[in-house]
């Protein structure tokens, strides 16, 4: 994807290192950066902060499609990858924070460790709670047609390569969940089929709306809220620490789609759109809805079976999928029914 414009220090003196140096043993800038990273840090309160989350996504990019005219080498260059670690333990300990008290003691008043079905069912609760302002419901009933422009720009950086942070799971498990993770990514990537792939529908939903469907394409019109939902799969993703987290995440995301996708449907063909645009969503009504029972029990609950210990951080990746996605709708309804765009800058009407 093309280089992001920078939205602070960090970002900016990161982009020049990423454009200006070459991946050498010291480049000159990174010592600099890291102080600077360190002491920004210091007086951030709250990390959904668009200088770091653009910093995160622009390092996390590097282990994706890369960063247009950045050396590949930067991926694993061990001075990027302290930053990284610098960015991202502040944000992991926020995600911890705002998630709340998720520990299997909390949820589950016995000290046993649940089975897969019970681990389901812990997971299906949680998913159950209404966690804040509904996007599909205000899309269904009253979105206009450029409040769906933007809602399909915020969701653009993960769904155009969607299940990518996912798959990073795969090889980290075993058996029971390995399989279940692979059956779900299966479908998710078109079951062999480049044109049924889940990215690839909704870029032509992109494409119906007038939108540019390249991957990244709006990354700089985005506000931070939509760069933290998308690093905190990265997050999840390539820290094998953390695969509870992303099999928690992944449950929680199936078995809160079906019926939103439902809905998201609705409210483009209430403004006329046809099968081409809604088929993103239609697809995900069906696909879903099976989905989530694959990822409850066999994915989440296989992996506890097989690791109990990884139970606290399921449950911790499928609650912080509810923490962020509730403070992404309250950015999103709060400006849209004051008037304003929820985008950091406008788009083009569409042709």
């Amino acid at each position: 994807m093309n280089i992001p414009e920078p939205r602070g220090p960090i970002s900016a003196g990161l982009i020049a290192i990423l454009v200006e140096e070459k991946p050498g043993p010291e480049p000159a800038g990174l010592a600099d950066l890291h102080t600077l990273v360190a002491e920004r840090l210091l007086v951030i309160a709250d990390m959904i902060d668009d200088d770091v989350q653009l910093a995160l996504f622009c390092l996390y990019e590097l282990h994706y499609g890369g960063l247009d005219g950045v050396d590949d080498r930067w991926e694993w260059h061990p001075g990027l990858i302290g930053i990284r670690q610098l960015l991202e333990e502040p944000f992991e300990a926020w995600l911890r924070a705002e998630a709340g008290p998720v520990s299997a003691s909390v949820v589950r008043p016995d000290s046993r460790t649940p089975g897969s079905d019970a681990t389901a069912a812990l997971l299906f609760g949680m998913a159950g709670r209404d966690s804040g302002p509904s996007v599909s419901r205000h899309v269904a009933k009253k979105a206009t047609a450029g409040q769906l422009r933007e809602f399909l720009i915020h969701k653009s950086l993960y769904q155009l390569k969607e299940a990518d942070p996912h798959t990073w799971a795969i090889p980290r498990l075993s058996g029971r969940a390995k399989a279940a993770l692979v059956e779900i990514q299966a479908d998710e990537y078109g079951g062999g089929h480049p044109e049924r792939m889940h990215s690839a529908m909704f870029a032509r939903t992109m494409r119906g709306l007038g939108l540019n469907d390249s991957y990244g394409g709006y990354v700089d019109a985005v506000p931070a809220i939509s760069l933290a939902s998308v690093n905190m799969m990265s997050l999840f993703g390539l820290n094998r620490r953390l695969r509870g987290a992303i099999a928690g995440h992944l449950a929680m995301y199936e078995m809160t789609s079906s019926r939103p996708n439902q809905l998201y449907g609705n409210g483009f063909r209430r403004l006329g759109f046809d099968a081409d645009v809604t088929g993103y969503f239609d697809e995900h009504v069906e696909a879903d809805a099976v989905h989530e029972q694959i990822a409850g029990r066999d994915l989440a609950g296989g992996l506890v079976e097989a690791e109990p210990d990884l139970l606290d951080d399921v449950l911790f990746g499928a609650a912080a999928v509810s923490c962020i996605d509730a403070r992404f709708a309250t950015h999103l309804l709060d400006a849209w029914e004051n008037g304003r765009s929820s985008l950091r800058s406008a788009i083009p009407a569409a042709a």
